[in-house]
């Protein structure tokens, strides 16, 4: 309350791309010049699980606000995957290629586990830190519209995007098989103990989606018969909507997980 008379409304711009036709407002502070972007959004059912998935099953804290059928986000800073790839890539270091290619392994991986759809490249941003003498970089998600949307499973894998051909072809120059694979457990451990720390707000989060029909049957009916014949897993036949073939495929990678402790 008492910063309130500080801060003012800089600028506010309408935003042509997306379904959701957003408004971004710069609010500045007028005491040291430093301003934050909010995005105004129409909210839906996926978006709002989206945000609330990113923030449990990652290190990434999302802050936003719903109020009826009005979202109000955050910006998330960082560099556009799209603007990474065209300007930054190629003027990295050979150490640094091989960060990034690994953390887009990983990315892959949390997006397949936590069904987040559309990770184009410029659906998601490039983070760089530096750190003594090195620059760590980390990739996040901006962009949550189609949390457990889309019936084809292909939709969950950024490597299939081809915006993110460039982000593959590095993987494929830089990294063995076998650092793939361990790379891809390393993000099935971490989301399994951020699950079992959050559990009680895991599971009420899990109880709200699995009753919420965000998408179509027939969605449903393509995505656990695709995730049936990848796992083998009959525990996918019983599933009837979104949320319950999303918490059939992180209760079981979580039961493996204390099987092996």
């Amino acid at each position: 309350k008492d910063v309130l008379p500080y801060l003012a409304v800089d600028s506010i711009h309408f935003c042509t791309f997306g379904n959701s036709k957003p408004f971004r407002i710069r609010v500045r502070n007028i005491l040291n010049d430093n301003y934050t972007n909010f995005y105004i959004k129409k909210a839906d059912a996926s978006r709002i699980y989206g945000l609330e998935l990113e923030d449990i099953l990652t290190q990434n804290r999302v802050n936003f606000l719903l109020y009826k059928d009005t979202l109000i986000e955050e910006h998330i800073l960082g560099i556009p995957g799209d603007v990474f790839i065209k300007k930054h890539l190629e003027q990295c270091t050979n150490h640094e290629k091989n960060q990034i290619a690994k953390e887009f392994v990983k990315f892959n991986e949390r997006c397949m586990v936590g069904l987040l759809g559309d990770m184009r490249s410029y659906n998601y941003v490039i983070i760089p830190t530096h750190d003594f003498d090195q620059v760590v970089y980390r990739i996040r998600p901006i962009d949550f519209d189609q949390q457990c949307y889309e019936g084809n499973l292909k939709i969950y894998l950024p490597q299939y995007f081809k915006e993110n051909t460039k982000m593959v072809e590095l993987v494929k120059e830089r990294l063995k098989p076998s650092s793939i694979e361990q790379y891809r457990k390393e993000v099935r451990s971490v989301i399994t103990k951020r699950v079992l720390s959050s559990n009680t707000r895991f599971n009420e989060l899990m109880a709200s989606l699995k009753k919420d029909e965000i998408a179509d049957p027939k969605s449903v009916e393509e995505l656990k018969t695709a995730l049936l014949k990848l796992t083998y897993n009959t525990q996918f036949k019983k599933c009837q909507t979104m949320g319950e073939i999303l918490e059939t495929g992180i209760n079981v990678m979580t039961k493996n997980y204390q099987r092996k402790l």
